[in-house]
């Protein structure tokens, strides 16, 4: 992945999701809800906010604002290329365009520009997938992404024993650490360790909102263990 080096350059971040492709109709709309979610991107209405779904993304192939996917039923897949479009589509309407509107502009616009579009859209707070949080088993991706993903988080594979390894300790916020182990991609370096600590403040930020009187948030519906979100649907 390029991930050790990309730092926080948004296109070089949203390049390397093509390395995860292709994906089912779950993963991507998965995918790119947590991308929109991280990057922090705030829409003008409220209808904008709404999280891509599978039925959203059906919604759009139906309308031919998103290409056909490759196969058909649960063998379809979807590319990179339909993973900017779903981004496009989203952006856009956040900006406050009309459905009309965004298909006009995706007719006539080449790849390699709203791929551009997207990244400058999105800005730095775009993670590389290696970071990406995601939040929960039901957002994890399956198939080749979610081997990828899983190699990430999981020690299968690693032959060292427990003991030798070294572990990063990045800090996130007042009483919240990250330990991040020597050879993970994170830890590669200190860009990432920063956009790390950030990912995790912005998860921290919707589980528990800010207290501005220096007090604890005390657990129950806004504490720790709420699993309401203020991010996309």
């Amino acid at each position: 992945m390029e991930g050790a080096g990309s730092g926080n350059d948004p296109l070089i971040n949203l390049r390397e999701y093509r390395q995860l492709a292709p994906w089912n109709l779950r993963d991507l709309a998965a995918l790119t809800g947590a991308i929109l979610e991280t990057a922090g991107v705030r829409p003008i209405n409220a209808a904008a906010a709404a999280r891509p779904s599978e039925r959203t993304v059906r919604f759009y192939v139906t309308r031919q604002l998103v290409a056909p996917p490759e196969g058909r039923g649960t063998a379809a897949t979807y590319s990179y290329r339909h993973l900017l479009q779903v981004l496009a589509i989203k952006l856009r309407q956040m900006e406050g365009a009309t459905l009309e509107r965004i298909a006009e502009e995706l007719n006539v616009t080449t790849g390699d520009v709203l791929e551009r579009r997207i990244a400058a859209a999105l800005g730095p707070g775009l993670p590389p997938p290696n970071v990406l949080p995601l939040a929960g088993d039901d957002a994890q991706p399956r198939g080749r992404a979610g081997r990828v993903f899983r190699s990430w988080t999981e020690p299968g594979g690693d032959e060292r024993p427990e003991t030798t390894a070294t572990w990063h300790r990045i800090s996130v916020a007042d009483g919240v650490e990250l330990h991040v182990r020597d050879d993970h991609p994170v830890a590669a370096t200190e860009d990432l360790k920063r956009q790390a600590s950030h990912a995790v403040r912005l998860a921290l930020s919707r589980l528990v909102p800010p207290r501005h009187d220096g007090a604890r948030t005390p657990p129950g519906p806004h504490g720790a263990n709420s699993r309401e979100a203020d991010g996309y649907q």
